[in-house]
């Protein structure tokens, strides 16, 4: 598995080793990492990544919130369907986490069951989150959010 470092990039293209801004205007800061399916010992490893971008990016205060948000999201991504994720969050005057995967079946908001294994995460991304939804993606759907700014 490749693991990918933050970076940052603007519009037109990566920005080598410098931090925040350009011309006066702050860059946007950019994690992206590619899972395999049912591996759920990357879900550490994208909270830690996502808590450094955040710090780096001087939006710790999200950080528990965004953490426990993209955990779930990736967990639905690698238990859910078969053929991995790949996980990007980008923080600009918002964070903004998007989660494709390989599977065309939309993920449905419902009540948590009562043995508490399932149910809980669409509907704490829902109560969470300033913003939510699914979008198709090529053969599969990203499932995002974001957090920061007010609604979207």
């Amino acid at each position: 598995m490749k693991r990918q470092s933050v970076r940052r990039e603007d519009r037109a293209g990566p920005v080598a080793g410098r931090v925040g801004v350009r011309n006066g205007t702050r860059l946007p800061g950019k994690m992206e990492r590619t899972l395999r399916h049912a591996d759920l010992t990357a879900v550490a490893g994208v909270r830690a990544e996502l808590r450094q971008l955040l710090r780096q990016w001087g939006e710790a205060a999200d950080s528990d919130i965004a953490e426990l948000l993209i955990s779930e999201l990736v967990t639905n991504a690698l238990v859910h369907t078969n053929g991995g994720a790949v996980v990007t969050a980008t923080v600009t005057d918002r964070l903004r986490v998007e989660v494709r995967d390989f599977v065309g079946r939309r993920p449905r908001l419902r009540p948590p069951t009562t043995d508490g294994t399932s149910g809980r995460g669409l509907m704490l991304v829902h109560s969470l989150a300033d913003a939510w939804g699914v979008r198709a993606h090529g053969v599969g759907k990203c499932v995002w959010f974001e957090l920061g700014g007010g609604p979207a």
